[in-house]
């Protein structure tokens, strides 16, 4: 039996994104898998985040988690992207590092990766299962294994039925609901679930 990597790349600006990839990466380890917590690089200058006591907090609470790389994609058989929402699409900063995966995706180390996604906004319709579906498409392109949380799990309607992946809306500075954390749990072990199938087959 193999070991799963799993790669977990986030980007939050006030924490909300961060609460849940804590939680992926605490059940994916428990599942057994070997994780690596990565966020991607911030564009926004510091004068924009001192606007904002909560993004200023976060940023100094989370400055020693190391920025993703494209080494990280490479080393991981499995990822979980987590992003919020802005206009029911792609946060720039998430957008930035994908847009950077040409080369190995065109050498094909992207390929039969076990992935999925997580995402945040505001309020309850504020565009997440539109922002986790355009994340999908980059997935696609990869040719990447799409393992969504779907309706497997009662973890998935108490936390508001997202079938696509795990959403939250909780305001910044706040707490994420433990239903959504449970969610997010729910698919890192479906995740490395998957992930463990694939490897093994591809190594017998």
């Amino acid at each position: 039996m193999f070991k799963v990597k799993l790669v977990v790349v986030y980007y939050s600006s006030t924490g909300t994104n961060y609460q849940v990839a804590l939680a992926v990466k605490e059940a994916a380890e428990k599942a057994g898998a070997e994780v690596r917590l990565c966020k991607v690089h911030e564009l926004a200058p510091d004068e924009a985040i001192d606007l904002n006591p909560d993004w200023r907090a976060h940023a100094e609470v989370t400055k020693d988690i190391p920025e993703a790389t494209l080494d990280d994609l490479e080393w991981g058989d499995a990822y979980i992207f987590g992003t919020p929402t802005r206009y029911g699409n792609v946060a720039a900063q998430m957008k930035q590092f994908i847009d950077m995966t040409g080369k190995i995706w065109s050498e094909g180390k992207l390929t039969d990766k076990v992935v999925a996604g997580f995402t945040s906004a505001q309020n309850p319709h504020g565009g997440q299962e539109s922002t986790l579906l355009a994340l999908y498409n980059t997935f696609y392109h990869w040719g990447c294994i799409i393992v969504p949380p779907g309706y497997t799990d009662k973890a998935v309607f108490a936390s508001g039925g997202n079938p696509y992946g795990v959403s939250s809306n909780a305001a910044p500075g706040q707490k994420v609901p433990e239903t959504v954390l449970d969610a997010a749990r729910h698919m890192a072990r479906r995740v490395v679930k998957v992930a463990q199938w694939v490897v093994n087959g591809k190594k017998q």
